[in-house]
């Protein structure tokens, strides 16, 4: 999956993923491959980009939105913490 991390300054993060957990207005999910396409608002929070299994990073967001698409992810934060 590609996973693009935008704010209104700069991309933060932009590659290949096999898992993105987001933290949602209803409560953090994860978006894996093949994950129906989906539209959410999103909260404050960490943003867990898993690349393989041993690796992940870390991103606090100040809210935005999340679009998952044929397993192309973008997330239009408002900010980075």
């Amino acid at each position: 999956m590609n996973l693009e991390i935008l704010t209104p300054d700069k991309k933060v993060f932009e590659g290949e993923v096999t898992a993105v957990t987001v933290p949602g207005t209803l409560g953090s999910f994860q978006i894996l491959k093949d994950h129906a396409p989906i539209i959410s608002t999103l909260e404050d929070g960490e943003v867990i980009i898993k690349a393989n299994t041993k690796d992940e990073q870390r991103f606090f967001i100040k809210g935005g939105v999340v679009e998952a698409i044929h397993n192309k992810i973008v997330v239009l934060a408002e900010g980075i913490a």
